[in-house]
């Protein structure tokens, strides 16, 4: 084993020789891998990739069908949506193989008109109902590898904001017709992608559309949402398994379906992912690009998260990887508690836009300011060829240069980067880029002894605003004698009830329903009296 030079060494030709021992390079995807501006030493490798035997074991035993969410007694199965032939049983393998085919199938009918509306019309637009990774995935897709060619626009709800859904339900409206509608919610009953599925259900059956012939539902089986569909005998069902997780659900109907509508070729996106998750099980430590990278996020934090994550891919096509890496990361790796139920406080914040155009904005505290940090650069090789070069200025030249002048700039400032470069950017490289930074996670949680794939911070919030809505409800019943009320004595006649929560409650309530009025000052909240009209 060579020796690592040592990255306090600000030799020229010792970082050349640091960076020659470090970098990893598969030729068949064309893809490497640079950790050598990393702050570690040969002492703490050695010492890590003894620790990895263990985290491969846990890796192995994942794939293999263990029960890996504990708190919901679930498998963690998103590995064999792009590798059937590493399920678990017989009968699961075929399941995946022929929903592959189905998606398949319907997606590429859609893009091609010979699927169509209840008039013979092809669908010209998709609109896409889904929150979390049911939103970010296929926005990444969407963006990411869009055909030239397609002529499907896909249009996307991942928030109940009442403005965001009447923007896209009126970029729609000419076009409502010819509209395919797909909602996507695992458990059938989140009410985000409810709120947001009813309000494109009533603008399309207002405009006098039949909502089951252009609607398609993406939910685990038998799930509310999942029934609905049926009676209602919808266009298409697509069945979400339970062992997928949102933030991992990319590679599931979640990513492949939207991808089919643009004219990508989905086998070639499951096989760079699959390639990647075999490279990443080579129990040879220095050259398993996952445990490479998971090591570098382990050093560089103290395995303690201390850094944060700065995502730059310099790319306009890759500008949602950042948002899309941000819930792969930190809703994984953000755990108040460890397995043996000790508060470790874990996580590692992620943020990021594209480059060059963070260097006119926060690199200039990256570079200058605290050391908080490291940043992970991801580099498209290839550029367009219909972009000529004028007057000695090639933009694909320049791009280059500033990634390399930013790192430069970073590593002369002692400040941390890795640097991730392919080829091109196509359905087999993101494929793989996503399944390194899954595999990445996986590798961390295990160094870290945290469960990745559960989510109590998100469910204790889900189950908080529950709560909020419930007193709402009950401030409109105590309102109901068209009385006025102080929010000191709706909180009596509430039990339980928080009187900060009232104050919020009824400010949102009374701006928005104009059969409540207020009187009192609302910078005194005192002050404040608030009666129905009935």
């Amino acid at each position: 084993m060579m020796s690592i030079p040592d990255f306090t060494l600000r030799n020229t030709e010792t970082q050349w020789q640091r960076f020659c021992d470090l970098l990893w390079y598969n030729k068949d995807l064309e893809f490497w891998l640079d950790i050598s501006r990393m702050h570690f030493s040969d002492s703490d490798f050695v010492k890590i990739e003894e620790r990895f035997q263990i985290v491969f074991d846990a890796m192995e035993d994942l794939e293999s069908g263990s029960i890996a969410n504990k708190d919901e007694e679930r498998q963690v199965g998103h590995y064999w949506l792009r590798n059937p032939n590493i399920a678990p049983n017989e009968e699961l393998k075929n399941k995946i193989q022929n929903e592959i085919e189905d998606i398949e199938e319907f997606g590429n009918k859609v893009a091609r008109g010979l699927i169509t509306n209840s008039r013979g019309n092809p669908f010209t637009d998709v609109l896409w109902i889904g929150i979390g990774g049911s939103g970010l995935g296929p926005i990444l897709i969407d963006r990411a590898l869009r055909n030239r060619g397609a002529k499907l626009s896909l249009h996307f709800i991942d928030n109940v904001d009442p403005d965001g859904i009447y923007s896209v339900l009126n970029e729609l409206n000419e076009n409502l017709s010819t509209t395919l509608f797909i909602t996507v919610s695992k458990s059938g009953g989140t009410p985000e992608p409810q709120i947001a599925m009813d309000q494109a259900r009533e603008r399309l059956e207002q405009n006098g559309y039949s909502w089951p012939e252009q609607a398609v539902a993406i939910t685990m089986q038998e799930s509310p949402l999942d029934i609905k569909a049926s009676k209602q005998n919808w266009l298409k069902r697509f069945d979400m398994p339970d062992w997928v997780g949102g933030r991992t659900s990319i590679t599931s109907v979640v990513g492949l379906l939207p991808a089919s509508f643009i004219g990508c070729d989905i086998r070639k996106f499951l096989n760079g992912a699959s390639s990647m998750d075999q490279l990443t099980r080579n129990r040879v430590f220095r050259d398993n690009p996952a445990a490479l990278l998971a090591s570098s996020w382990f050093f560089s934090g103290a395995g303690r998260g201390t850094r944060d994550m700065v995502v730059l891919p310099y790319r306009d096509k890759l500008e949602v990887f950042s948002r899309y890496l941000q819930q792969l990361v930190m809703e994984s790796l953000g755990k108040k508690q460890n397995r043996q139920g000790i508060n470790v406080f874990q996580g590692i914040s992620v943020y990021g836009n594209k480059g060059s155009t963070d260097q006119h904005a926060y690199v200039q505290q990256l570079r200058d300011g605290i050391d908080n940090f490291f940043v992970t650069f991801i580099e498209v090789l290839s550029d367009n060829k219909d972009i000529k070069t004028i007057d000695d200025r090639n933009p694909g030249e320049y791009l280059s240069g500033f990634l390399q002048g930013t790192r430069k700039a970073l590593s002369d400032s002692s400040k941390q980067s890795v640097s991730i470069t392919i080829k091109q950017l196509d359905e087999s490289t993101l494929g793989a880029l996503i399944a390194l930074f899954e595999r990445a996670v996986g590798f961390y949680s295990e160094l870290i002894d945290i469960n990745a794939y559960n989510q109590p911070g998100v469910e204790a919030g889900k189950k908080a605003a529950a709560e909020i809505l419930t007193l709402k409800n009950k401030i409109i019943s105590s309102l109901s004698d068209g009385n006025f009320s102080s929010l000191k004595e709706l909180q009596d006649d509430i039990e339980n009830s928080s009187i900060e929560s009232i104050f919020w409650i009824s400010r949102h309530l009374t701006n928005n329903n104009n059969q409540y009025i207020v009187e009192g000052d609302w910078g005194i909240p005192t002050t404040l009296r608030i009666k129905k009209i009935v």
